[in-house]
């Protein structure tokens, strides 16, 4: 009886038939460049947006539901994320050129945008080069590099809705900002068209190599989740971070980095507890010593160990 009764519980037998794949207690820590977090309750890889639509019409409306990308940029927490996470399928990662426009699914890598747009002979788009994670990321937190940014490229993107109706949004109503997007909480981004102007494609693939070797010259090769904090206003996030003493700074096996102190580095052993509570006391002494309160820009979900984990 009490094995019937936590079958009956399960939360996979809540949820709506679905052409794409459901998974249990998927481990998330797989998926994130730090390689650290606890697991996913269920994983939802949707087969295309029909299907996405049709799953968000039709979840319980008690069911939490997180979207994550290729885990560039995410720090999971380590009892993991109840709920449903969706994951973008390869359906979501086309990328095609018509004219001056590059329109790429949610789920394609910015570097493969940034190269597609090099093969058409467009500029403009090289900074995606420099950029880690998905175009549809990107598109939330108006992601840029080397002093570009999405806002400045973006023609429009389409996304839906918690109910799973689909709006095409333009630069207005996305109404961006600094590593910021007026984007709902739970909508879900699913395409974006960005704009270019012709350029010779020698000229575009050196100023991509020269991104691609800024970045490997001054940004850590471990695992780490990126830019750790976002810049305050007219200042750099790693002077503070550097000016606090916290370069090389350590909590458990999570580590700044000493090449990029705004970079957390998982040496080999770390938890996201470690990583959390890295960045918390990082900022505990920049706010000590310079008085600005750093905001992260990694993005954290899911509970902590001993919470209400999946």
């Amino acid at each position: 009886m009490m094995a019937a009764a936590l079958k009956r519980d399960r939360l996979l037998d809540r949820l709506p038939a679905v052409r794409g794949g459901y998974e249990e207690g998927v481990a998330l820590a797989n998926l994130t460049w730090f390689r650290v977090g606890g697991p996913a309750e269920v994983l939802f890889r949707p087969a295309d947006e029909d299907d996405l639509a049709a799953f968000l019409a039709r979840r319980p409306a008690d069911v939490p539901v997180t979207v994550i990308g290729v885990g560039s940029n995410l720090l999971v927490r380590d009892g993991g994320v109840p709920g449903v996470v969706i994951r973008l399928s390869r359906a979501f990662a086309r990328v095609s050129v018509s004219g001056a426009s590059v329109t790429a699914g949610a789920s394609a890598p910015d570097v493969n945008v940034a190269l597609a747009a090099r093969d058409a002979g467009l500029a403009g788009l090289e900074f995606l080069r420099g950029v880690p994670g998905t175009i549809g990321g990107a598109v939330r937190m108006n992601a840029g590099a080397y002093g570009r940014e999405i806002a400045d490229v973006l023609t429009e993107a389409v996304a839906f809705d918690e109910a799973g109706a689909c709006h095409v949004l333009t630069i207005t109503d996305l109404a961006f900002s600094y590593r910021h997007s007026a984007l709902p909480e739970g909508w879900i981004v699913t395409s974006a068209t960005l704009r270019g102007r012709p350029d010779d494609r020698e000229a575009i693939a050196a100023r991509m190599a020269d991104i691609s070797e800024q970045r490997e010259s001054t940004q850590p090769k471990s695992r780490t989740g990126g830019s750790t904090f976002k810049n305050p206003a007219g200042r750099k996030a790693w002077e503070l971070v550097d000016a606090a003493g916290c370069r090389g700074l350590r909590v458990g096996g999570a580590q700044m980095s000493e090449l990029h102190c705004n970079f957390i580095i998982n040496t080999g052993s770390a938890t996201a507890a470690d990583i959390e509570g890295l960045g918390e006391e990082v900022r505990r002494r920049v706010l000590e010593t310079s008085g600005v309160s750093l905001e992260w820009e990694i993005r954290r979900i899911g509970v902590p160990a001993g919470g209400r984990a999946p």
